[in-house]
């Protein structure tokens, strides 16, 4: 991938001209004896290592009986995070589509086929990028001006966190009132101290939400309720507490006010959509974490979300190669994949509605498991 490189620790991708990040990935393949593959491209090592604890589990299954598959997988991998589920459960939701010749958000009950998008950055670099309040205020209003009704902010890591709070009222001040703003320190602030002199400015500039702010990990209920406390600015937690329970709990506990979802981490489509009936129990909308099909769908069938994440994105960037060639039907998830209005739209073709760029995906291949 052109033009990326890393910050301070080798974590966050940032932008780094004339450099390159290589970037490598994962695609399931479920095959039945009706004909039918189901396909996914996501997913990471985790989620590998654990599907091959499970995958012969799978064998000779029901691949419509998908309640039963989850709550089986869920028990199995009890001891560990779960990242297994994502993949498989994703991949039998496109094999039911495909049987039913449906995209997955009407098996859901979807009811929308385009999604309002927020602009998802990259984290602040020292490059020349984001490497500024006013850049990444420059680059909201870049984004405004594409047609996004949202942005959200990646910090910097390591850094002074006064230029933290500036970057946050930079943005507003540049774009004014009619866009949602939103901040994502990605848990590298120090210290509470700094969690609350961050979250005091996004209480100044009235932003949508205030996301995984300090070196918790996005995890503890009793800290973040007390930074709730203090500030005004809503908390968007859940993005590192996985599955269904967990995520309730922090609810319970008055550690967040929006609740974070995501297909890979959360128990694929299936999960994602039973955190997003828990919040709505509990009034509170779910936010789907990262961009995908899978999410697209997921979106197009939840009354209780806002908007859909684009990312990560930069200025300076190809806006055509942010990402890996995956498809081969125009899928996108790059800073230009939005409409005039911001808006994304939803897979229309059976399954998760995608194609997959199999002539790409076989000239890149590194490995392949097969589990029969």
């Amino acid at each position: 991938m052109p033009d990326l490189g890393v910050d301070y620790n080798g974590f966050n991708q940032v932008y780094e001209r004339g450099s390159s990040a290589k970037q490598g990935g994962y695609v399931l393949t479920v095959e039945t004896d009706a004909g039918v593959t189901g396909e996914y491209a996501g997913g990471n090592s985790v989620s590998y290592a654990q599907l091959g604890m499970v995958a012969r589990y799978l064998i000779g299954r029901d691949a419509m009986a998908r309640e039963l598959i989850w709550n089986d997988i869920k028990r199995a991998l009890r001891k560990h995070d779960r990242f297994g589920m994502g993949p498989i459960d994703i991949a039998l939701w496109d094999i039911a589509g495909k049987v039913y010749d449906a995209p997955v958000y009407e098996l859901l009950g979807g009811f929308r086929t385009s999604l309002p998008a927020y602009a998802s950055t990259y984290h602040g670099d020292e490059n020349g990028g984001l490497s500024s309040p006013q850049a990444f205020a420059d680059f909201a209003v870049q984004c405004r001006e594409m047609g996004y009704p949202a942005f959200k902010i990646h910090g910097w890591g390591h850094g002074p966190i006064q230029r933290e709070a500036a970057a946050v009222l930079a943005t507003r001040e540049a774009v004014g009132d009619g866009m949602d703003l939103m901040l994502d320190p990605a848990c590298e602030y120090d210290t509470f101290g700094d969690a609350l002199t961050v979250g005091r400015a996004c209480d100044e500039a009235g932003f949508f939400w205030y996301e995984d702010p300090y070196k918790d990990g996005g995890v503890s209920s009793f800290a973040h309720r007390k930074l709730r406390q203090l500030i005004r600015t809503p908390l968007l937690l859940g993005e590192h507490v996985r599955g269904l329970e967990p995520h309730v709990d922090q609810i319970v506990a008055d550690g967040t006010d929006y609740v974070r979802a995501d297909a890979d981490y959360d128990g694929g489509i299936t999960g994602v959509m039973k955190l997003a009936h828990a919040a709505e129990g509990f009034g509170l909308d779910c936010e789907i974490h990262a961009p995908g099909p899978a999410h697209r769908h997921c979106m197009a069938s939840i009354r209780n979300t806002n908007y859909y994440e684009l990312g990560l994105v930069a200025p300076g960037l190809d806006p055509k190669r942010q990402h890996c060639p995956l498809y081969a039907d125009g899928y996108s998830d790059d800073l230009d994949s939005v409409d005039e209005h911001g808006h994304v739209s939803v897979p229309q073709g059976p399954g998760l509605g995608v194609t997959l760029n199999w002539e790409w995906i076989n000239a890149h291949e590194t490995s392949k498991v097969v589990y029969e």
